[in-house]
Protein backbone atom coordinates (compact mmCIF):
# COMPACT_ATOMS: atom_id res chain seq x y z
CA UNK A 1 0.00 0.00 0.00
CA UNK A 2 1.45 3.41 -0.97
CA UNK A 3 2.55 5.75 1.82
CA UNK A 4 -0.19 8.34 1.20
CA UNK A 5 -2.86 5.61 1.21
CA UNK A 6 -1.59 4.44 4.59
CA UNK A 7 -1.59 8.03 5.82
CA UNK A 8 -5.22 8.48 4.71
CA UNK A 9 -6.17 5.34 6.62
CA UNK A 10 -4.38 6.62 9.73
CA UNK A 11 -6.08 10.02 9.40
CA UNK A 12 -9.42 8.23 9.14
CA UNK A 13 -8.59 6.23 12.28
CA UNK A 14 -7.89 9.45 14.19
CA UNK A 15 -10.97 11.30 12.94
CA UNK A 16 -13.17 8.28 13.69
CA UNK A 17 -11.66 7.72 17.15
CA UNK A 18 -12.04 11.37 18.14
CA UNK A 19 -15.67 11.38 17.02
CA UNK A 20 -16.43 8.10 18.77
CA UNK A 21 -14.87 9.29 22.04
CA UNK A 22 -16.22 12.84 21.76
CA UNK A 23 -12.69 14.23 22.01
CA UNK A 24 -11.25 17.22 20.15
CA UNK A 25 -9.46 15.70 17.17
CA UNK A 26 -6.47 18.05 17.31
CA UNK A 27 -5.84 17.10 20.94
CA UNK A 28 -5.99 13.42 20.02
CA UNK A 29 -3.61 14.05 17.11
CA UNK A 30 -1.19 15.83 19.45
CA UNK A 31 -1.35 12.95 21.93
CA UNK A 32 -0.72 10.37 19.23
CA UNK A 33 2.19 12.24 17.64
CA UNK A 34 3.81 13.10 20.99
CA UNK A 35 3.52 9.59 22.45
CA UNK A 36 6.27 7.68 20.66
CA UNK A 37 5.44 4.64 22.80
CA UNK A 38 1.76 4.74 21.88
CA UNK A 39 0.23 1.34 21.27
CA UNK A 40 -1.23 2.54 17.98
CA UNK A 41 0.62 2.88 14.71
CA UNK A 42 2.74 5.98 14.10
CA UNK A 43 1.12 9.08 12.64
CA UNK A 44 2.71 9.91 9.29
CA UNK A 45 3.14 13.61 8.54
CA UNK A 46 0.60 13.43 5.71
CA UNK A 47 -1.99 11.90 8.08
CA UNK A 48 -1.44 14.79 10.49
CA UNK A 49 -1.75 17.23 7.59
CA UNK A 50 -5.08 15.65 6.59
CA UNK A 51 -6.45 15.75 10.12
CA UNK A 52 -5.45 19.41 10.52
CA UNK A 53 -6.86 20.28 7.10
CA UNK A 54 -10.16 18.54 7.70
CA UNK A 55 -10.48 20.25 11.06
CA UNK A 56 -9.59 23.68 9.66
CA UNK A 57 -12.32 23.39 7.02
CA UNK A 58 -14.70 21.16 8.99
CA UNK A 59 -17.66 23.54 9.11
CA UNK A 60 -17.58 24.16 5.34
CA UNK A 61 -16.94 20.48 4.55
CA UNK A 62 -19.89 19.38 6.70
CA UNK A 63 -22.08 22.07 5.17
CA UNK A 64 -21.25 20.86 1.66
CA UNK A 65 -21.76 17.21 2.56
CA UNK A 66 -25.10 17.95 4.21
CA UNK A 67 -26.23 20.07 1.27
CA UNK A 68 -25.35 17.62 -1.50
CA UNK A 69 -25.93 14.24 0.14
CA UNK A 70 -29.40 13.67 -1.24
CA UNK A 71 -31.65 12.02 1.31
CA UNK A 72 -28.93 11.79 3.96
CA UNK A 73 -28.10 13.96 6.93
CA UNK A 74 -24.60 13.89 8.39
CA UNK A 75 -25.94 12.26 11.55
CA UNK A 76 -27.57 9.48 9.55
CA UNK A 77 -24.40 8.56 7.65
CA UNK A 78 -22.24 5.81 9.08
CA UNK A 79 -19.37 7.42 11.01
CA UNK A 80 -16.78 5.80 8.75
CA UNK A 81 -18.46 7.20 5.63
CA UNK A 82 -18.80 10.64 7.16
CA UNK A 83 -15.09 10.78 7.95
CA UNK A 84 -14.02 9.25 4.63
CA UNK A 85 -16.08 11.95 2.92
CA UNK A 86 -14.46 14.65 5.03
CA UNK A 87 -11.00 13.51 3.99
CA UNK A 88 -12.06 13.17 0.36
CA UNK A 89 -13.73 16.58 0.31
CA UNK A 90 -10.70 18.20 1.93
CA UNK A 91 -8.32 16.69 -0.62
CA UNK A 92 -10.66 17.47 -3.50
CA UNK A 93 -11.27 21.09 -2.57
CA UNK A 94 -8.21 22.30 -0.63
CA UNK A 95 -5.24 19.98 -1.27
CA UNK A 96 -3.78 21.39 -4.48
CA UNK A 97 -1.11 18.69 -4.70
CA UNK A 98 -3.68 15.87 -4.91
CA UNK A 99 -5.29 15.27 -8.32
CA UNK A 100 -9.09 15.27 -8.16
CA UNK A 101 -9.35 11.70 -9.43
CA UNK A 102 -6.91 10.47 -6.81
CA UNK A 103 -8.87 12.18 -4.00
CA UNK A 104 -12.06 10.47 -5.10
CA UNK A 105 -10.58 7.04 -5.83
CA UNK A 106 -8.70 6.94 -2.51
CA UNK A 107 -11.88 7.83 -0.61
CA UNK A 108 -13.81 5.14 -2.49
CA UNK A 109 -11.07 2.64 -1.68
CA UNK A 110 -11.28 3.44 2.04
CA UNK A 111 -15.07 3.05 1.93
CA UNK A 112 -14.68 -0.26 0.06
CA UNK A 113 -12.25 -1.61 2.65
CA UNK A 114 -13.89 -0.29 5.81
CA UNK A 115 -17.60 0.36 5.38
CA UNK A 116 -20.84 -1.10 4.05
CA UNK A 117 -21.49 -2.55 0.60
CA UNK A 118 -23.34 0.59 -0.49
CA UNK A 119 -20.73 3.00 0.83
CA UNK A 120 -18.31 3.07 -2.11
CA UNK A 121 -21.05 4.14 -4.55
CA UNK A 122 -22.35 6.73 -2.08
CA UNK A 123 -18.88 8.18 -1.47
CA UNK A 124 -18.10 8.19 -5.19
CA UNK A 125 -21.38 9.88 -6.08
CA UNK A 126 -21.16 12.60 -3.45
CA UNK A 127 -17.52 13.44 -4.14
CA UNK A 128 -18.17 13.41 -7.90
CA UNK A 129 -20.97 15.92 -7.30
CA UNK A 130 -18.60 18.16 -5.33
CA UNK A 131 -16.05 17.89 -8.14
CA UNK A 132 -18.71 18.92 -10.64
CA UNK A 133 -19.60 21.93 -8.49
CA UNK A 134 -16.00 22.77 -7.53
CA UNK A 135 -15.64 25.75 -9.91
CA UNK A 136 -18.74 27.41 -8.44
CA UNK A 137 -18.22 26.65 -4.75
CA UNK A 138 -17.22 29.50 -2.48
CA UNK A 139 -14.46 28.02 -0.35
Amino acid sequence: MPARSKARKRALDLLFEAELRGEPVLELLEQRTAAKTDDGPPVPEYAAELVRGVQAHRARIDELLATYAEGWTLDRMPAVDRNVLRIGAYELLWADDVPDGVAISEAVELATDLSTDGSPAFVNGLLARLLELKPTLAL
